[in-house]
């Protein structure tokens, strides 16, 4: 997956949609980036483009107005941000009418210039109930109160729930635009209008990255495996080890050859049936026989070890040291069960 770590923001605006209100007041100027404005907006597009839940997606071919307007300033032909962010309010207030379910918001458009190159970036910000203190004076007396805020914007350590960046289009690129687009939970699945920021304001759809396909793959084996060997911690540990291994050598993972190679293994000798149920099973999560390894999300994944032992333990180990046979061992019972010993310890806190 493209990681972006430069953020300049060139230029901002900031639109009210309140559902309540018959039109969106619309701003006729830029934000003044000063250093507080700046930090928040940069604070919170760096946490956005650094969220696992980050998407890849295209635009799709029927004609769509957020994508024209949008690729006509990339280009140059028309480089006017306040015109621009208007046409985008406008449309997402309209949509916001004809469902009650989305919640009232600020719109923040930006141009900024990343290392991946400009993009224009779409922020959502859904207001925050808040507290703040009401002062009121009864004749010569003051009297203090808490009163809520309906309309307070999420502070820079809070996540926004929908956002996108878009970028110039070009036809060898595999991708469009970056969105997040947070869910809230619901029992109904079909929630109407839930994909109503992807699929009605900004006319995508959304593609696996290298990093889903990663995430998916871990987790597939993870869960096939606390299914067919809760009670076989040596099996369970022989999986869970050479798959990583595999996460952290390969570009590229080819799920028939791991499986070939788990099962082959002899202590899984006379379980035939395991080396197809695996395959199945992990491909059956959505993924093709190869899995492109997002590596930068396995060195942060993998850089330490979590371990929730018999319901009772838990135990967190950096990867260096769960494969250092020095401090930590892992020794066969032969008959399912595993010791870990933890080795030459010289100090320790109670938290």
């Amino acid at each position: 997956m493209d990681y972006i770590s430069d953020i300049n923001i060139s230029e901002a605006v900031i639109h009210i949609l309140d559902s309540n209100g018959e039109e969106p007041i619309l701003n006729e100027y830029n934000l003044q980036l000063d250093e507080d404005t700046y930090k928040f907006l940069f604070k919170h597009m760096e946490k956005c483009l650094k969220d696992e839940e980050l998407k890849y997606a295209v635009f799709n071919s029927e004609r769509n107005i957020a994508k024209e307007i949008v690729q006509d300033y990339l280009n140059g032909i028309d480089n006017d941000l306040i015109k621009l962010s208007k046409e985008l309010a406008r449309q997402l207030f309209l949509i916001m009418k004809g469902n009650v379910n989305i919640p009232s918001c600020d719109l923040i458009v930006a141009s900024i210039i990343t290392d991946q190159g400009p993009m224009i970036a779409i922020l959502k910000m859904d207001y925050v109930r808040n507290f703040t203190h009401q002062v009121d004076f009864v004749g010569d007396k003051i009297g203090i109160g808490i009163v809520p805020q309906s309309a307070g914007l999420p502070g820079s350590s809070q996540k926004i729930q929908k956002a996108a960046f878009i970028r110039p289009i070009k036809e060898e690129d595999t991708y469009n635009l970056m969105v997040l687009d947070k869910q809230k939970k619901s029992k109904d699945e079909e929630d109407y209008g839930a994909n109503y920021f992807v699929s009605s304001f900004l006319g995508c759809s959304i593609i696996t990255n290298e990093r889903d396909m990663t995430k998916t793959f871990l987790k597939a084996t993870e869960n096939w495996t606390r299914k067919n060997y809760a009670n076989d911690a040596v099996k369970a540990e022989l999986i869970r080890t050479a798959v990583k291994s595999k996460l952290k050598e390969e570009d590229t993972v080819n799920i028939d050859e791991l499986s070939t190679e788990l099962f082959g293994d002899k202590l899984f000798e006379g379980e035939l049936q395991a080396k197809e149920d695996f395959s199945i099973f992990v491909k059956g999560q959505g993924l093709n026989e190869n899995v492109n390894v997002d590596k930068t999300w396995v060195e942060k994944k993998l850089k330490r070890v979590r371990l929730k032992i018999d319901k009772e333990i838990d135990l967190y180990i950096n990867q260096e040291t769960y494969h250092d046979n020095s401090k930590f061992e892992i020794q066969r019972n032969g008959d399912g069960s595993i010791n870990m010993i933890i080795k030459h310890v010289i100090n320790y806190i109670e938290k």
